[in-house]
């Protein structure tokens, strides 16, 4: 097998997402994102499946469904937050977010974990939500976690 050749059902295929996430708040614009990126993600399943397989195998490229966009959705997604919170790496958030979302995701939560497609999406949007909130208290991704002795988990 060629490492650049693509299954006929790869072909042609690419993925826009056109959402009109402008205004808002972010954790609003990240469940928009997240909402339609989930929707694509089980629309796209049986090619992403193979996308990923093919990207797994030695030597491989990075086949067209693996480039990256969603990490670029969910930062467009967070962008307020660069002028509200300047301290905040909104672009490790959305690697962060990426890493727990999406293709790899999916199948752990359901070859795996058993869950149904549609409590995998709605566990993957939770993930989102929870990173971005954990984000917001001042835990950002790759740095220590940090934690308030005095404010139990469910405080705000």
């Amino acid at each position: 097998m060629l490492l650049s050749a693509q299954p006929a059902h790869l072909a042609g295929a690419e993925f826009q997402l056109d959402l009109p996430v402008t205004g808002g708040e972010p954790a609003a614009r990240l469940d928009l994102v997240m909402r339609e990126f989930t929707h694509l993600t089980l629309e796209w399943e049986p090619q992403l499946r193979t996308s990923l397989r093919l990207s797994l195998e030695p030597g491989a490229g990075q086949p067209m469904l693996r480039q990256g966009r969603a990490i670029g959705w969910i930062e467009d997604a967070l962008a307020p937050l660069r002028r509200t919170r300047p301290g905040l790496d909104v672009h490790q958030l959305a690697v962060a977010i990426r890493s727990a979302t999406g293709i790899e995701a999916l199948i752990w939560l359901t070859d795996i974990a058993g869950l149904s497609r549609e409590q995998a999406a709605q566990t993957m949007r939770w993930s989102a939500r929870a990173m971005l909130c954990a984000a917001l208290a001042g835990n950002q991704p790759g740095k220590p976690f940090e934690t308030d002795p005095d404010k139990s988990v469910g405080d705000s």
